[in-house]
């Protein structure tokens, strides 16, 4: 049986999302279609498709007069969410790593690498949905329901702020697969409620890190531009 022809506005949308997440579009640029035509061949009508599409999930404005551009991660309060996120999470896993049942632990593993699939696919909403249901997952058993509120308002928070944070951040993703193992070795393994808290908290810290990190190298690439 022939494969499916993948049309000229999947194409481009393909090309457009592997570009924002792979960093070649970076936040604030902005996508010429007429560029982008003359670069992938591809005429305009696929391009303004995909730029809605693109719009619709997050990942550009349309600015009037100016047109699409990339979508700028608010920082600030990303910032602030994750840095709260942090350390409510931290606690609420500790709390919940003793009834952590091995079927528990097998479905987190299970959500783990199926993270792993979608960061291979270049599919950034399956891989936030999965970190979130994994997360609440550790926390789920804490036997503090006005905890695990707090956790499930704060992930809705930056669900809302930014979703795609880890694609701001070469290579964060991938590192943050191994942190998740790690955490998992340390609940399986009976670990200090203490230790399961700092891990927690330093994986989640050390996200904020590396958006920071790269949108301070990327400001800084901008102005020297600028000033050339």
């Amino acid at each position: 049986m022939a494969e499916a022809k993948i049309s000229k506005a999947e194409q481009a949308y393909a090309i457009l999302r592997r570009g924002i997440m792979d960093g070649t579009y970076g936040p604030g640029q902005r996508l010429v279609i007429d560029q982008l035509g003359r670069e992938h061949g591809i005429s305009s009508v696929p391009w303004r498709e995909s730029l809605r599409r693109l719009e619709a999930e997050g990942w550009v404005d349309i600015v009037p007069n100016a047109g699409a551009v990339v979508k700028t991660v608010e920082l600030d309060s990303w910032q602030r969410t994750m840095g709260l996120l942090a350390r409510l999470e931290g606690y609420a896993t500790a709390l919940s790593a003793p009834q952590m049942s091995a079927e528990l632990i097998a479905e987190a593993r299970d959500l783990n690498k199926r993270m792993g699939e979608a960061l291979a696919d270049f599919d950034p909403q399956q891989f936030g949905k999965l970190n979130r249901t994994f997360h609440e997952l550790l926390c789920s058993q804490s036997e503090d329901p006005r905890l695990n509120d707090l956790v499930h308002a704060e992930w809705t928070r930056l669900d809302l702020i930014r979703r795609t944070a880890f694609w701001y951040a070469p290579g964060r993703a991938l590192a943050s697969l191994a942190e998740h193992d790690e955490i998992l070795n340390l609940i399986e393994s009976g670990a200090d409620a203490d230790l399961i808290e700092t891990s927690v908290r330093e994986h989640e810290i050390s996200t904020l890190k590396a958006v920071a990190k790269h949108e301070e190298e990327r400001e800084a690439e901008e102005a020297a531009r600028t000033h050339r």
